[in-house]
């Protein structure tokens, strides 16, 4: 072995991201392929975003703003909140990074709802932690289990709604109740990555419904999903100025590239905001049309809130999945849990209901 690597690195397994369509296509020997496994959106980035992006490559040659200064402020204006209430990060999973490296020590206790984003017990392992990974209740979280396993060693609760993979959320009252059990030192990431598909009305915004009253929570969200900038890898932290603060602290220099402020700045104009809502009120609609698809054909799907479906096959995820690849569609399996399904164009999604028809 070429040099000597901590044991929990060497003994870590690599995160596998969903197989791209040229790779299944090629596996296959098929023309083409659709890929409805990462949830991206099948939609390039917003028309005036991708002007904006054009504009700023002139500048490839100089750093970024580190701190994202412009971006910030117009974040922080977007929600009411201080400039040092909001913190840019490498997506939703970089901040969640910065956030293992700034609090958890080894032996120090994390706990989060699973089956949920691949990255927690990956990031806890890395970070030696104690891990408490409390089983889902009917697809969704258990948040009476989660606070019981809270203890006087936990400093970090991990909260992604709506859930990945199974799209389910967690409305304000249950968050609330359960912010309540827990001690004010110990953080809690409220993981909002699909926050433009949730539709629920039992679901407020939290950085106004939970933010103010509960100093040690953070919440996380990205413009990677709706926004189509996934490519472009930027997200953003609101919280109390502490928190922000350590997620500070610990970021690489430059971390947000320049392109990607661009980016952002540009969505958060009114143009692109109309040009949003077009795209996530179709997405919503697909979502709801593919689900009474499915269902009606017998399919069991769980309720989502995200862009994506989810089906709690268990066994049958794994042949699914290699049944629809061969018919050029790439979803994601679970093995021995589920499939999830990104919800993609009206043409993508009629393409993937024809072909699990036949499966």
């Amino acid at each position: 072995m070429t040099g000597r690597p901590r044991a929990v690195v060497a003994n870590l397994p690599a995160y596998k991201p969903g197989k791209s369509a040229e790779q299944s296509a090629s596996e296959h020997n098929l023309d083409e392929a659709i890929k409805l496994a990462s949830n991206e959106t099948s939609y390039g980035p917003l028309p005036s975003v991708l002007a904006a992006v054009s504009d700023g490559a002139g500048l490839l040659n100089r750093y970024p703003d580190h701190r994202g200064s412009e971006v910030r402020s117009a974040l922080a204006a977007k929600l009411n909140v201080e400039n040092g209430q909001v913190t840019l990060g490498c997506g939703s999973v970089g901040l969640l990074q910065q956030l293992f490296l700034a609090y958890i020590d080894p032996g120090d206790e994390v706990v989060y709802p699973w089956r949920s984003f691949e990255v927690h017990p990956l990031f806890s392992a890395i970070s030696q932690a104690v891990t408490l990974a409390i089983p889902l209740k009917d697809q969704a979280f258990d948040l009476d289990a989660v606070s019981r396993a809270v203890t006087l060693k936990t400093k970090l609760v991990i909260l992604s709604t709506p859930n990945n993979p199974t799209g389910t959320v967690c409305s304000t009252a249950d968050l609330k109740r359960f912010l309540e059990s827990v001690p004010r030192d110990v953080v809690v990431v409220i993981d909002e990555a699909y926050l433009e598909f949730v539709t629920a009305s039992d679901v407020e915004d939290p950085v106004k419904a939970i933010l103010p009253f509960y100093s040690n929570v953070v919440v996380f969200r990205t413009f990677s999903k709706a926004y189509g900038l996934a490519n472009l890898r930027v997200g953003y932290a609101v919280g109390n100025v502490e928190i922000i603060s350590a997620l500070d602290k610990v970021a690489l220099p430059f971390l947000v590239n320049g392109l990607a402020q661009a980016a952002v700045l540009a969505s958060l104009q009114p143009d692109a905001s109309a040009e949003l809502k077009l795209r996530v009120d179709e997405i919503v609609r697909e979502r709801s049309r593919v689900t009474k698809l499915l269902t009606s054909a017998g399919w069991p799907v769980t309720p989502s809130q995200a862009n994506f479906v989810w089906l709690p096959i268990r066994t049958e995820a794994g042949p699914l999945f290699q049944a629809l690849e061969a018919k050029g569609i790439v979803t994601r399996p679970f093995e021995g849990e589920g499939l999830r399904i990104t919800i993609g164009t009206p043409e993508e999604n009629n393409r993937m209901v024809n072909a699990i028809g036949t499966c």
